[in-house]
């Protein structure tokens, strides 16, 4: 038996999609059932809930062997820690509590920074409260997701715009949802690996937003401008679509650490650039560009 959480989210669906075709069970917590794929439905059992609920988490625990644990963004909690940290703890119980053998987790890039990085830290402070269960278990280490570029595609459409507070030449790893989801995918329908330890999804290569501008500007056929934000800015503009500030200044922490260059701390290897093979040009064909232009 296999558990999906967050199973109707932009990653978790497409780690449901990636095993539907298998012969494991699988059960999944969705909030609202009918936002997931018309197959699924067919296909799996449901638990409606939060995965944040001891009580849905029991029932949905019961009989399985490995989860795909993913804690939906949620800009309105107080801090990263109740966000992440505290969110995580009763499904953390039903994993002792019920047996399972093997979690794969969403998590990033930064173990070993020394500072405060918000969203970051308490991610990993969640992981190893995972790893406490005893199971066995993979933390997909994800570096800024090449999605994120989507939540400015109005701006990039209809204003030739982007607004980010990173330096326009800093290069940085960036990776994509769908190879992160055929990682954990991969994972799950094989699950011959013991311990824990955290996997580097990098994509296949370090890349600047000065690059990324110019790929979407010969897409677009428009010249994209990038806007170099203050952190200030940033935290402002959050506060004002309705984020908590502690959620506010968490983002700014995590976004000052990037820019000081955590997601450097993991070297590339053959293998990080393998597993996460899309590139940006690559992604902004295929989806990016279907997503302004339909």
């Amino acid at each position: 038996m296999i558990v999906i959480t967050a199973p109707t989210g932009n990653i978790g669906s497409q780690v449901l999609a990636n095993i539907l075709d298998s012969e494991e069970r699988i059960r999944v917590i969705a909030r609202d059932p009918s936002k997931l794929a018309p197959q699924a439905l067919n296909r799996v059992e449901v638990i409606e809930g939060s995965h944040r609920d001891s009580a849905v988490v029991a029932q949905a625990f019961e009989g399985a062997d490995r989860v795909f644990w993913l804690v939906p963004a949620d800009m309105r909690a107080p801090s990263a820690e109740a966000a992440y940290l505290d969110f995580s703890r009763a499904g953390c119980d039903a994993l002792k509590a019920f047996g399972v053998k093997h979690v794969v987790g969403i998590s990033a890039l930064g173990r070993g920074w020394s500072k405060d990085a918000g969203h970051v830290t308490a991610t990993l402070k969640m992981d190893d409260l995972i790893a406490s269960t005893g199971v066995n278990y993979r933390a997909l280490a994800c570096a800024s997701l090449m999605e994120n570029v989507m939540r400015q595609s109005a701006l990039i459409k209809d204003h030739s715009a982007f607004y980010w507070p990173t330096p326009v030449d800093l290069k940085e790893p960036a990776c994509a949802t769908r190879d992160v989801a055929a990682v954990a995918a991969r994972l799950l329908l094989d699950p011959s690996w013991t311990g824990v330890d955290s996997i580097p999804m990098l994509g296949p290569e370090d890349i600047s937003y000065h690059e990324m501008m110019g790929i979407i500007s010969k897409m677009t056929g428009k010249t994209v401008q990038y806007h170099f934000m203050k952190m200030d800015d940033l935290k402002s503009m959050m506060i004002n679509r309705g984020a908590s500030e502690g959620m506010a200044q968490s983002m700014v922490n995590m976004m000052t650490a990037k820019n000081e260059g955590m997601d450097h701390l993991v070297e590339r290897t053959p293998s990080s650039s393998y597993d996460t093979p899309t590139g940006f040009r690559q992604w902004c064909e295929e989806v990016l560009r279907p997503a302004l232009f339909g």
